[in-house]
């Protein structure tokens, strides 16, 4: 099996809006593509990387616009990056530290993302590649927003206003004039060995702008994204679970595969199609029910259960608990750590 890149589906949003709002037939265009019909509140799900760039074509062709991709970037802020990178670039110190822990946590954003840093002369080229898609066309939807988020990272020291002098594309592709009035500083190449955008080395020691009480955030290990068919099924499946979730033939084809080569994989894991699909659901309900302001209803329809009543037996089934006393657990434990105590460490239980 090949690489299988995902990316969030924070950065399918855009393209979707745009498509949207001229009126295309955005839901059947996702669908026709494997993508989920319904974005909203996905933004930290996942999607496979190519079909999402194939959706961002079509709708480019199909209802002749024209470089949707830099049109999409522009709707991006440094807000829709993931909690992970935002966290680590808020608490950076200098931009240096920023731009090295940016390319630790690249693959929260896309999975096959890879970031580097390139001295260059008297600048620093900021560079990026998404590996297994070598050779792909119409990589510059993926590309824009690759330059677009390295850049807002930028700005959080160098200021909103700051435009790079160079922005480098892998993909063979030149903006058209239009859009490189917007960017009147900026030059433009085509055809690199990666995607990039270059700053003054001077940049590097500038110290963060963010008024942020500083601390000793505590390092966590990188979240593992392996390539694996297991692990690609558990951080795609959530997408499509309020749609009821892929049918077997639909997730293999997702990634790649027959539907009895899928059977084979999930057997060696010790596992069946339904029971991953299963323990996903649980997984997606678990999460969303943290959160006390989502009704349990709510979270039964968001993991893939039509009915209610058949959500909290399958939940209890698995936690030995029903969502409500779940939620309650989850609660009371938290009072407890919230408790004001004078006891001692010794004596607490």
């Amino acid at each position: 099996m090949t690489d299988i890149p995902l990316t969030r589906c924070q950065f399918v949003m855009p393209f979707a809006e745009i498509h949207s709002e001229i009126g295309g037939p955005t839901a059947a265009l996702l669908a026709k593509f494997g993508l989920p019909t319904s974005l909203e509140e996905k933004a930290d799900h996942y999607v496979p990387l190519l079909p999402a760039v194939r959706f961002a074509t079509a709708a480019q062709d199909k209802q002749g616009l024209s470089e949707i991709a830099f049109r999409a970037a522009q709707r991006l802020s440094f807000d829709h990056l993931s909690d992970a990178m935002r966290i680590r670039i808020r608490h950076a110190p200098t931009l240096l530290v920023a731009l090295q822990q940016m390319c630790k946590w690249a693959p929260v954003e896309d999975t096959n993302l890879r970031l580097w840093l390139e001295p260059s002369g008297e600048s620093v080229k900021i560079c990026s590649r998404l590996i297994g898609t070598e050779g792909i066309p119409r990589l510059e939807m993926s590309q824009w927003l690759q330059n677009i988020f390295v850049l807002h990272i930028v700005r959080q020291f160098a200021g909103a206003s700051w435009t790079p002098r160079i922005i480098a594309f892998e993909a063979k592709y030149t903006p058209d004039m239009d859009v490189q009035s917007h960017w009147p500083g900026t030059r433009f190449m085509s055809g690199q060995k990666a995607s990039w955008i270059e700053v003054p080395l001077q940049f590097l020691s500038y110290p963060n702008r963010a008024d942020i009480v500083r601390s000793n955030l505590p390092e966590a290990e990188r979240r593992p994204f392996r390539n694996d068919v297991v692990s690609i099924l558990k951080l795609t499946l959530p997408s499509y679970l309020d749609e009821g979730g892929p049918t077997i033939m639909q997730a293999a084809e997702m990634v790649g595969l027959s539907v009895r080569s899928l059977q084979r994989k999930l057997s060696l894991a010790g596992l069946t199609y339904s029971g991953l699909l299963e323990q996903v659901r649980f997984n997606n309900a678990m999460q969303l029910l943290r959160d006390a302001d989502n009704k349990i209803i709510d979270v039964a329809f968001s993991s893939g259960y039509a009915d209610p009543a058949h959500f909290t037996r399958a939940f209890r089934r698995i936690s030995g608990f029903t969502p409500r006393e779940f939620r309650e657990r989850l609660r009371s434990r938290q009072v407890e750590i919230n408790r004001p105590s004078s006891q001692s460490d010794d004596d607490r239980p």
